[in-house]
């Protein structure tokens, strides 16, 4: 289990970072020999850059509620992130190529993705009595200090209160 770091933590981030949301919502529940191997897909992808870390993904977690199934990424940057996803030799490519041509048109299967560009001056991030989590999780999870003692002092949108 997680240790569970007591009071109140934010987010450190030195660097601008890439936040990637990709998922899926299956829209024909009975067609499982359909939206399956789209839900599969994913395990050889998080296992390459695992296994790749410099291919620049920080860290990732999966979310399942109902019928949609969510990923949340966290990468070194954008670049890393494209890189990745259009590199025939990595395996995002493929995948979604076998994706288009099996179901992409069917409608049995939705997929959807969003990229956010993160500046290190203009996150806000608290985490209270939590583990390492989320964005904390992929940088660097440190005290708040009178620095991040408010939301507009984390996002830098005033030089004090």
């Amino acid at each position: 289990m997680a240790k569970v770091l007591a009071g109140r933590h934010t987010a450190r981030v030195e660097d601008p970072v890439a936040v990637f949301l990709i998922g899926m919502r299956i829209n024909q529940l009975f067609a499982v020999h359909r939206w399956w191997p789209v839900f599969i897909a994913m395990g050889p992808m998080l296992r390459e850059l695992a296994r790749f870390p410099d291919k620049g993904l920080l860290h990732s977690r999966v979310y399942w509620s109902g019928r949609t199934v969510l990923l949340v990424q966290y990468w070194r940057s954008f670049e890393h992130l494209e890189k990745f996803a259009r590199n025939p030799n990595d395996p995002h490519l493929p995948a979604w190529r076998r994706y288009n041509q099996r179901v992409g048109k069917s409608g049995v299967v939705g997929v959807f993705h969003e990229t956010y560009l993160v500046q290190p001056d203009r996150i806000d991030a608290i985490y209270a009595n939590m583990p390492a989590f989320g964005l904390g999780a992929a940088t660097q999870i440190v005290p708040v200090n009178a620095g991040s003692e408010t939301a507009r002092r984390r996002v830098g949108a005033a030089a004090a209160d």
